[in-house]
């Protein structure tokens, strides 16, 4: 299965994302956009909106969300009413200068950053910004290390526990800041957790079912069942890069 399968797999399980994905905090979503006022913002690799919708309580911001997905953007305008497009960072439906920022979460690390950086430094005006953003789970904890174990880690994780992200011409140097937080959650938003992620998605049913069953024999040893919840915690790490002129 390639990077490039991967990456567009999602769709197929658009409702798991919806419901075993975390949101993101509005203060990290702030943060990435300071200093741009009223911004008009392109939210690209939106999938079910969970950045969209953060994005639409910022004062005074215009947004429109790109995907590759069809069945990811259906699952957005559900809950978020904003325009829609089909797109990539590589290959964006819009003129040149016509957004104040781009921002991508959870995606960048499906993109080429060379080819995205200057796709999105074409659409973005000089002095405009790129916002990248991830909510990973924090591996400190032993019972999270133990359930990555069981599913397997991801591009995204990878990329933030290492150098971070590449970003290229025309935008200069990144600024970084990260958040810790908790979500209490459910077996079945773990399992929904799970579910979503590209490598299950992509992954035969046999190696689904070996999946579930390992991550329900740590839940039942974590006597998490029904509507009772553990704490997961998360880790959101940011960043911001401004367009050079």
């Amino acid at each position: 299965m390639s990077m490039g399968e991967r990456a567009t797999s999602f769709g197929a399980a658009a409702q798991s994302y919806e419901t075993g994905r975390p949101e993101y905090p509005a203060e990290a979503v702030a943060w990435m956009l300071e200093g741009v006022p009223a911004p008009r913002i392109a939210d690209v690799g939106a999938g079910t909106g969970k950045l969209t919708r953060v994005l639409l309580g910022l004062p005074g911001a215009e947004v429109v969300a790109v995907d590759p997905d069809p069945a990811m953007l259906e699952t957005l305008k559900s809950s978020a009413d904003v325009p829609a497009f089909a797109g990539t960072a590589e290959s964006l439906p819009f003129e040149d200068g016509s957004f104040d920022a781009v921002v991508l979460g959870q995606a960048w690390h499906w993109v080429e950053p060379i080819a995205g950086s200057a796709e999105i430094g074409r659409v973005v005006r000089p002095g405009g910004v790129l916002g990248l953003i991830w909510n990973v789970r924090d591996e400190r904890t032993d019972w999270v290390r133990r359930l990555t174990e069981i599913m397997h880690g991801s591009p995204a994780e990878q990329m933030v526990s290492g150098d971070g992200p590449t970003i290229a011409a025309p935008f200069g140097p990144a600024e970084e800041r990260r958040w810790e937080w908790t979500r209490p959650m459910t077996r079945e938003q773990l399992l929904h957790m799970a579910r979503s992620r590209s490598y299950i998605i992509t992954a035969p049913d046999e190696e689904k079912a070996r999946i579930e069953k390992g991550m329900n024999e740590l839940f039942d040893e974590l006597d998490v069942s029904g509507e009772s919840t553990i704490d997961m915690p998360y880790l959101t790490a940011a960043y911001r890069s401004v367009r050079r002129g």
